[in-house]
């Protein structure tokens, strides 16, 4: 896949995302990953936890199509505490190049389909 980083001149400036990311090639839309493992189980109450499970279940469904967190292209992360954004960025930075990232929106919500659950990723990725 060939993907270009696009930083316009005119856009504010960026901490750990892209404001724009070009792809030639096939498309991978991620579903929203919660912290819960394979067998559903809840994994942690505290946000890095929680965040450390995500992002492993966000790769487990990137290579299940043949891709890896190098070929993100866009992420959209719900979180239902913004106090828990320096943990989800220390953890992000862990698993995607900050040279590179992808594009990104993040969102405080009031709540996610489980009230024990304090972040949710959703993903597209192209091969």
């Amino acid at each position: 896949m060939r993907e270009h980083h696009v930083r316009p001149e005119g856009l504010p400036p960026v901490n750990g995302y892209s404001h724009v990311v070009t792809t030639t090639g096939t498309m991978i839309v991620v579903s929203g990953q919660v912290p819960v493992n394979g067998a559903g189980a809840l994994i942690g109450r505290d946000p890095e936890a929680q965040m450390r499970q995500v992002f492993a279940n966000l790769a487990t469904a990137l290579a299940a199509a043949g891709a890896s967190m190098d070929d993100l292209v866009k992420l959209t992360v719900y979180l239902t505490d913004l106090a828990d954004l320096d943990v989800f960025r220390r953890v992000r930075d862990e698993h995607i190049s900050p040279d590179n990232p992808p594009a990104s929106s993040l969102v405080q919500v009031s709540g996610l389909v489980n009230p024990a659950f304090r972040v949710e990723i959703d993903a597209l990725a192209a091969l």
